[in-house]
């Protein structure tokens, strides 16, 4: 049921977000510098407290080998993929997308520092080159 309901909030949040600014990664790059302590991305990124995120736009959740994901996001994983909509409401808030998921971050609040991430992470391929 939890799940459910989880999956459901997700989809009303998606179609409830507004057609967000065109993000800026160079923008991005320096909002990303708060993810940096978890994260990393670029040709020798490694997993830290949080997962590597090359290639994470559009990527299934819980996909990085070697990383160990939290249950919660592992049993809500099915099917799911780290798109700009999920992107959006994860780093609005981790915990209203993955409830008992790990990230400890509360979120980005302000929606162009959001766009501005997003375009970031979306300049790097799954092995850290950029496009």
């Amino acid at each position: 049921m939890q799940r459910l309901l989880t999956i459901a909030g997700t989809a009303l949040l998606a179609l409830t977000i507004q057609a967000s600014a065109e993000g800026d990664p160079a923008k991005g790059e320096k909002v990303f510098k708060k993810c940096a302590a978890c994260h990393a991305v670029g040709e020798n990124a490694k997993n830290k407290v949080g997962p590597q995120l090359n290639g994470v736009v559009d990527r299934s959740w819980g996909a990085v080998e070697g990383y160990k994901y939290s249950k919660a996001l592992i049993e809500l994983s099915d099917g799911q993929v780290w798109d700009v909509e999920n992107l959006d409401i994860y780093l609005t808030k981790p915990k209203d997308l993955i409830k008992k998921g790990k990230m400890a971050f509360a979120g980005l609040r302000k929606e162009q520092d959001r766009a501005d991430v997003i375009a970031y992470l979306t300049q790097f391929n799954e092995d850290g080159t950029t496009k």
